[in-house]
């Protein structure tokens, strides 16, 4: 920008406009400044790579983080499809499980799970993705609180980003052996094969 004074003009009221002129010119570029460096946050926010965005939910799934993560990173209409699409019967014996909507459905979930089980280990081997689809795979090892029971399962996780918040999320797992941990007495009688005579499961105690 280019500032000039006229000769003629009386020199303070030159000088008292260049300094207006000056300030104004200060104002206007910090004005810029500040609502560039917005679009920039802004841009930086929705334009993160998908695996980056799992990852730190992931990082963050403790009873004391995974509300407030969730909350950042889990869009408002979000899809978490855990262990299946509905099953009354395993609801029954863990609750999250079906799909539910929205950024509670994750922090539910997580936190139930460290009520439930005490989480020894939980290992993430593999994590890889194209476009706005993330692939998670790994390995757990939980112990129920209420029995005791311990077991150890793979896992797998198809999650789906878009402009920085997850939109959907399924989590899969050894479902037989995570209600099982759960149980104190009992015994299935199941014929799986139709030539072979059926037989006993479970805890016969």
């Amino acid at each position: 920008m280019k500032f000039t004074i006229n000769p003629a003009a009386n020199p303070r009221r030159a000088v008292a406009a260049l300094l207006m002129s000056l300030a104004s010119a200060v104002v206007g570029a910090g004005t810029l400044l500040i609502h560039v460096s917005a679009a920039a946050q802004s841009t930086s926010a929705t334009s993160r790579e998908p695996i980056s965005v799992v990852k730190e939910f992931l990082a963050n799934t403790a009873p004391d983080k995974v509300g407030p993560a969730a909350k950042r990173l889990v869009a408002p209409d979000a899809t978490y499809v855990s262990l299946n699409f509905s099953n009354p019967e395993l609801k029954q014996i863990e609750p999250w499980a079906g799909t539910s909507k929205g950024p509670a459905g994750f922090s539910d979930t997580f936190s139930r799970v460290a009520t439930y089980w005490k989480i020894e280990d939980f290992q993430v081997t593999d994590i890889f993705g194209t476009g706005e689809n993330v692939a998670v795979f790994g390995k757990f090892t939980y112990r129920s609180v209420a029995v005791g029971t311990t077991f150890t399962s793979p896992f797998s996780i198809l999650a789906k980003v878009r402009n920085g918040q997850i939109q959907y999320f399924q989590f899969m797992e050894d479902t037989y052996a995570s209600a099982a941990s759960f149980r104190q007495s009992g015994s299935w009688t199941v014929k799986t094969d139709p030539n072979a005579p059926a037989f006993k499961v479970g805890k016969t105690e």
